[in-house]
């Protein structure tokens, strides 16, 4: 458990793991860190120093934790009465310096969820009940309040946030020091506080395979959304028929239809 190949120890002596946690034979744990009882962490990870890593916290394979941080700690929550909520983490994640990732609450599905291969940079926040998919990038300072859930290939800006209960849909970019407080459509870009609607995530969309023909469509779809004077439900049926055409589109209105807190317009 503590050993790698050949023998040679992979745990700082100073490290305080508890004997009950279950860690790979190969995972790194850094100096003066802590492991509670609950804690799985699967092959090729490796934690830095003084990380904490506490309460009933699944991290899968070859993730790169670094020093300072904080996951599995109890919810922000004031209803929080200590039940055995979780945290899971998936596989090829980065977590940079001083992250703080909180576990689920019962008034939630109970679990907070990051999924593979997201970058997460130094002091970002994800708070209870939080479901992150996979290749989300979280700049310096981002933070999610409870409950929100985050699509695939996201980008948060420095300083950006997400308001409880919001959803960022796919693709979609918030620019530093964005602050939503309303559902974020996927393919888009939102700038500033209050946040506005500014274009289509287009370069991100090129180095995802999209084809041009369909992000020629997600951009008449952001003029019929945005652009062309339509209250919601005109702008939904006219995409409607746009999307008959592009199969593309589905994504964004299956988004508009379960949108429960409006959307950043």
């Amino acid at each position: 458990m503590n050993a790698g190949a050949g023998g040679t120890p992979r745990i700082h002596p100073t490290a305080l793991i508890d004997p009950a946690a279950r860690l790979a034979s190969d995972v790194t744990v850094g100096p003066y860190s802590i492991i509670g009882p609950h804690v799985v962490v699967g092959e090729g990870t490796t934690i830095g120093s003084h990380a904490v890593i506490t309460g009933h916290t699944r991290i899968g394979r070859n993730n790169t934790i670094f020093h300072f941080v904080s996951l599995g700690e109890a919810p922000q929550d004031k209803k929080y009465a200590g039940e055995p909520t979780r945290l899971e983490i998936g596989d090829g994640n980065t977590i940079r310096e001083f992250c703080t990732f909180n576990t689920g609450t019962v008034q939630d599905a109970g679990v907070t969820r990051i999924g593979n291969d997201n970058w997460l940079m130094a002091y970002v926040h994800v708070a209870h009940d939080c479901q992150i998919g996979n290749h989300a990038i979280f700049a310096n300072n981002a933070s999610l309040a409870g409950h929100v859930h985050v699509g695939d290939y996201v980008i948060f800006g420095g300083f950006s946030g997400a308001h409880q209960f919001c959803r960022i849909g796919a693709h979609s970019f918030l620019a530093m020091g964005t602050l939503v407080r309303q559902d974020v459509p996927p393919f888009f870009m939102v700038s500033g506080h209050p946040p506005a609607p500014y274009g289509v995530n287009s370069e991100g969309l090129k180095r995802r395979g999209f084809t041009p023909e369909d992000i020629a469509a997600i951009r008449r779809a952001y003029k019929t959304l945005y652009r062309a004077g339509l209250g919601l439900g005109d702008a939904k049926r006219a995409l409607e028929t746009e999307a008959a055409d592009h199969p593309v589109l589905r994504t964004l209105l299956a988004f508009l239809d379960t949108a429960s807190r409006g959307i950043v317009r």
